[in-house]
C-alpha cells in the first residue's frame, strides 16, 4: 500500500489563529479550498473549515442585517471557531489507514503532522480520489 505522504497536499495554505473569520472566508474562496490549518507562531494549533464557519454564522432568521453579520465576522478571530483538536495522521501511514479514519469519523480530510507535531500536509477526500483514479488506471 502507498503512504499518505505520496498523495497528500504538501505545504498547505494556512491561517493565523488571530486572523478574522472574514479573512478565512476570503482566503478559502480565493484559493478554492474548504479547510485551513490554523497556526500560532509557526505551530499547528487547529483547523477551520467552511462548515465550521457556516455553523458559526448567524442564520437568515436573525435580526442582524448583512452589515452587522459582516462586522461580527470581521471581529471574530479564527481561534474562537476552529477545532483545536482535529484528527491527524502521520505521513508514513498507509492510504488505507487514512481512508478508514475519514470514514470512521465522517471527515472530509485529515491534517498530516510529522513526529514533532508539525504540519506537513493535508490529506483530503479529493487527494484520496486522485489516488483511486491512479490505482484504477494502473490496473488496466
Amino acid at each position: 500500500m502507498t503512504s499518505v505522504e505520496k498523495w497528500m497536499t504538501k505545504n498547505p495554505i494556512t491561517i493565523d489563529q488571530d486572523a478574522s473569520i472574514i479573512e478565512a472566508i476570503h482566503l478559502m474562496k480565493e484559493k478554492g479550498i474548504r479547510r485551513l490549518p490554523v497556526m500560532a507562531k509557526g505551530q499547528f494549533t487547529g483547523l477551520i473549515t467552511e462548515r465550521m464557519i457556516k455553523d458559526y454564522t448567524p442564520g437568515k432568521a436573525t435580526s442582524l442585517d448583512t452589515w452587522e453579520v459582516h462586522y461580527l465576522l470581521s471581529k471574530t478571530p479564527v481561534k474562537d471557531v476552529m477545532n483545536s483538536s482535529p484528527r491527524t495522521i502521520r505521513p508514513e501511514e498507509d492510504l488505507a489507514t487514512a481512508a478508514q479514519a475519514i470514514l470512521d469519523h465522517k471527515l472530509y480530510g485529515l491534517c498530516v503532522v510529522d513526529a514533532k507535531g508539525e504540519l506537513v500536509g493535508i490529506m483530503s477526500v479529493g487527494d484520496m480520489l486522485r489516488a483511486v483514479v491512479e490505482f484504477a488506471k494502473s490496473e488496466k
